[in-house]
């Protein structure tokens, strides 16, 4: 496939490197010369040198036949306008921005541009790091408001049910592994043991939702 590429910074050129190396075609597009020093001399791709939202240097970039288009460089309005130009006059199908302020890619979520929020993507990242018997999260909304996680249950849940989990906890389990497989639950799930719960809870919350999911619940009335 023909991926193009705006931004020659570390991960432009770590992501055209990489694509390389599975086989496909790219061009890298960048608005400084010098930035393509990066790609190296086993670079075989092509490099463009201008802005990514010009349509005259996206079709340099061979963006007519491009079956992808990725837009990292270090500006979020250039990376969403290019993004935009791609998907929207160009037709790509498979279009992904990087945004560093996180409020923002929830607005570009809803205008059909897959993001990458860089900062809370990183956080994470460091997170599974730092803490690996700690709490990470699987998945975090573009926003960052609202993040999914495995939730460390206390041996004494088993047997207890979804709802009472959720009532005690503030969070909603979004699926169970169960035997390899997941499950959808209701509220009248009973948990099972080696049961691996996923759940959905406000970022700011997610330290108090870990420890009382740690702790014995609480005998029901």
């Amino acid at each position: 496939m023909h991926v193009v590429i705006m931004g020659c910074g570390r991960v432009g050129a770590s992501l055209a490197a990489a694509l390389e190396r599975l086989g496909h075609d790219v061009a890298v597009v960048d608005k400084s010369q010098e930035a393509f020093r990066r790609l190296g001399s086993g670079f075989h791709g092509r490099q463009v040198l201008g802005v990514g939202y010009d349509r005259g240097v996206l079709m340099e970039a061979g963006i007519e036949r491009a079956d992808a288009f990725a837009a990292v460089s270090s500006g979020d309005n250039s990376n969403i306008i290019s993004a935009r130009v791609a998907r929207e006059t160009f037709g790509v199908d498979h279009v992904v921005a990087r945004i560093y302020d996180s409020k923002r890619a929830a607005v570009y979520e809803r205008l059909g541009i897959p993001t990458v929020a860089t900062v809370p993507w990183t956080t994470d990242r460091f997170l599974r790091t730092l803490l690996p018997e700690g709490v990470a999260t699987s998945w975090r909304e573009p926003t960052g408001t609202v993040a999914l996680i495995q939730l460390p249950l206390h041996e004494d849940w088993i047997g207890r049910s979804v709802r009472q989990l959720e009532a005690e906890t503030g969070s909603r389990v979004a699926f169970v592994m169960r035997f390899g497989t997941g499950v959808l639950p209701d509220s009248t799930t009973v948990l099972q043991a080696d049961d691996v719960v996923y759940a959905a809870a406000l970022s700011g919350t997610v330290t108090e939702v870990s420890s009382v999911a740690g702790r014995s619940p609480r005998e029901e009335s």
